[in-house]
């Protein structure tokens, strides 16, 4: 039993209880009315300015959590899991969830800022800053093979998907790059022990931008 307690703490367990925990509340989300129901949406939690604005601030943060429907969170959650394992194995599991959820709240701040008229939810926000940590590593880390051939690769699939992105209705272009942005950052300020050390310059630098691109979104959309 203490073994595979063991093993199972070796493993990646954030990224599959995250994986848990977004599946259960999707089906929540179908049993109470359907997920794509904006009355359910905005019940569970879902990023809408003018609540924002009345001082639920909480819908910076739940909205990660959500999807509106199989197909959404279908493709979400296959490329959290196979980017997710990698990077929860990179930086150890309390970094990994700590660079997921400040991702998700820059990503749904960016949105907030620069889509304020949007109903908007999904974990692709935190997903792209999961893509952020990646090219931090990609930084810092340069010399080791592995690291510059992922990082390679995933700045090709990053633009390709947001190029993409530009032309498809309905997706949030300024959650992804907020996401992005977030997790970039994010990288440098909890570091990732198990690579190597970074910087200190570099992580003060990260956590000073990070701060200021943070309240800078918030207070730019309560400006509009």
């Amino acid at each position: 039993m203490q073994v595979r307690v063991k093993r199972w703490l070796a493993g990646p367990y954030m990224t599959t209880g995250l994986i848990a925990l977004m599946v259960i509340i999707f089906l929540a989300m179908e049993l109470s009315g359907g997920a794509s129901n904006v009355h359910v949406l905005l019940t569970f939690g879902a990023k809408w300015d003018p609540l924002i604005n009345q001082g639920q601030w909480w819908r910076l943060i739940t909205p990660t959590f959500l999807h509106l429907s199989v197909e959404h969170i279908l493709l979400n959650m296959v490329t959290l899991y196979f980017l997710g394992i990698q990077i929860e194995s990179l930086f150890g599991h309390s970094r990994f969830l700590i660079i997921f959820l400040v991702s998700g709240v820059g990503g749904n701040l960016a949105s907030y800022a620069f889509n304020p008229s949007a109903i908007s939810a999904g974990a692709s926000t935190a997903i792209f800053g999961l893509f952020g940590a990646f090219l931090m590593l990609g930084e810092s880390f340069w010399e080791y093979d592995y690291i510059r051939q992922m990082t390679q690769t995933f700045l090709i699939f990053i633009l390709m998907n947001l190029i993409f992105g530009f032309f498809t209705p309905g997706t949030d272009i300024a959650g992804h790059i907020g996401g992005l942005a977030a997790g970039f950052l994010t990288g440098y300020v909890v570091g990732a022990p198990k690579m190597g050390p970074v910087a200190f310059t570099k992580r003060i630098i990260a956590v000073v931008v990070l701060i200021l691109m943070m309240s800078g979104l918030y207070y730019y959309g309560r400006t509009l």
